[in-house]
């Protein structure tokens, strides 16, 4: 993107000296602002022919930086161009950079190209396959199920690992097939040698398809003091995602078990299972003095939005001697968002003895559960910040107030919006994002003006910025 934007500055460059040359009126600057977005309309249609004949033409390194491209702009109109791209084409780069592309979306497409990859696997590089076997796990596609199967079946040391966990992701997109392959796990792990670097992996499959068929297993290997410590812990983790009851007493043994890592593990995996014990547990574990206990214990109150948990997590975020503790403690107090919990967050955020981290992530979350009722206070701290030169917590407040999405009346987030666009370009660029997210079309005029900028972030994020809202450039 910086070459096509250093390109499209030459271009425009060249273009006003043409104009420069012609211009006879006094309407010079309308002319010319109409001119301007005339001729950026025309270079960027050059950019998407140039695009497409790279996709048909280019070299895997010329498609590689086109996808990076996409990456950054968050683009998927040529999916369709990339998927025709890929059907006939054995080079790993591209392929791999493609699967990848895609896979990191989620987006379905490629399901056949990539099965096709493996089961003709003697005739692909290692890296295009395991690209495809990653690629259908993310996708979840139940139409991979019996290839990874076939696939593990053969024992090919080098494609285990990444299949056992692609198929439980590829199996959880349906009831059958995830009780289909835990029991096929479960038969691996008992019966054949996944051998000591992939049984972990065979329990976090196990945990991914989301069936209760693994389960005693995962409660034999949690329960098991004689087993290795990370394998009692991915079968904690395992249990927790399958959420069932029957792995539940062999979470709450484990609470209380001497080893503080699996016991903290233990505590983690609380969160998706309810009962006074389970409360019980959690809120015991804030008491805990190993802090990653104590972390789980936040994270656990906070997918459960447990809301006895919150005079424990306000006590955290004030004192907890470890940061990150703190960290989870105000997550956890924004996601149960009770009166309780604002308040204390509101304390949190305006004591301005606390540390930046603190303040940020407290009005972060202040955001997040009440951002209209907070917003003209987070621009006050934000002119203090600024006022008194502390930039790292400025630069903190803009960020949040540059992804925050507020609904009611838009005054002020236009007020402040239009402030920004005439700011630094830390500030634009942040403006930008706030016209964005909050639907600021009353703002045209500004973005507009925003494509006249020297700055190619600006220029690029104002055009996608435009592009969203429908905005006519």
């Amino acid at each position: 993107m910086k070459k096509f934007n250093n390109e499209l500055h030459e271009y425009l460059r060249k273009k006003i000296n043409l104009y420069n040359i012609i211009r006879v009126n006094s309407c010079y600057s309308l002319t010319l602002f109409l001119f301007l977005f005339v001729n950026i309309s025309i270079y960027a249609q050059d950019v998407e022919s140039s695009r497409l004949a790279t996709i048909k033409y280019g070299t895997e390194t010329e498609i590689a930086s086109l996808i990076q491209a996409l990456r950054n702009e968050n683009a998927d109109y040529l999916d369709g161009e990339l998927v025709a791209l890929i059907d006939n084409t054995r080079n790993q780069k591209i392929l791999s950079g493609v699967l990848g592309f895609f896979g990191d979306r989620e987006k379905t497409g490629l399901e056949d190209r990539a099965i096709r990859a493996i089961e003709e696997r003697d005739d692909e590089a290692n890296e295009t396959v395991m690209s495809a076997v990653e690629y259908l796990g993310r996708v979840k596609s139940a139409e991979a199920v019996p290839v990874l199967m076939e696939l593990l079946t053969t024992q090919e040391r080098r494609f285990m690992n990444i299949a056992f966990r692609a198929l439980g992701r590829a199996s959880s997109s349906n009831r059958r097939l995830a009780d289909e392959a835990a029991e096929y796990l479960m038969d691996f792990y008992t019966n054949r040698d996944p051998g000591d670097d992939n049984r972990r992996e065979v329990i976090i499959a196990l945990g991914a398809t989301g069936s209760p068929m693994g389960v005693s297993l995962l409660v034999e290997l949690a329960s098991n003091t004689d087993e290795r410590v990370p394998l009692r812990i991915a079968a904690l983790e395992a249990l927790s995602k399958v959420g069932d009851s029957g792995g539940l007493d062999a979470i709450l043994e484990c609470v209380n078990t001497n080893d503080p890592n699996v016991r903290s593990a233990a505590v983690a995996a609380l969160g998706p299972f309810s009962g006074a014990d389970v409360d019980k547990a959690i809120l015991d574990a804030f008491r805990d003095s190993y802090y990653r206990t104590r972390i789980a214990a936040a994270q656990a109150s906070r997918e459960r939005m447990l809301v006895e948990a919150v005079p424990y997590l306000k006590f955290r975020a004030e004192r907890d001697d470890v940061p990150n503790v703190k960290d989870e403690a105000i997550r956890a107090l924004g996601a149960i968002g009770n009166a309780e919990a604002i308040s204390a967050l509101d304390e949190l955020f305006g004591e301005r003895k606390n540390s930046d981290r603190v303040r940020l992530i407290s009005g972060e979350m202040l955001m997040k559960t009440a951002g209209a009722q907070n917003l003209s206070r987070l621009i006050a701290e934000l002119d203090e910040a600024k006022l008194k030169n502390q930039m790292p917590l400025y630069n903190g407040f803009l960020k949040i107030i540059g992804e925050a999405r507020i609904e009611g009346d838009m005054q002020e987030m236009e007020n402040i919006t239009r402030r920004f666009l005439s700011g630094s370009v830390i500030e634009r660029l942040y403006g930008l994002d706030m016209a964005a997210n909050n639907n600021l079309r009353g703002l045209s005029a500004e973005i507009r003006a925003q494509l006249n900028e020297r700055n190619e972030s600006i220029v690029r994020k104002a055009r996608l910025t435009a592009e969203k809202l429908g905005i006519e450039i």
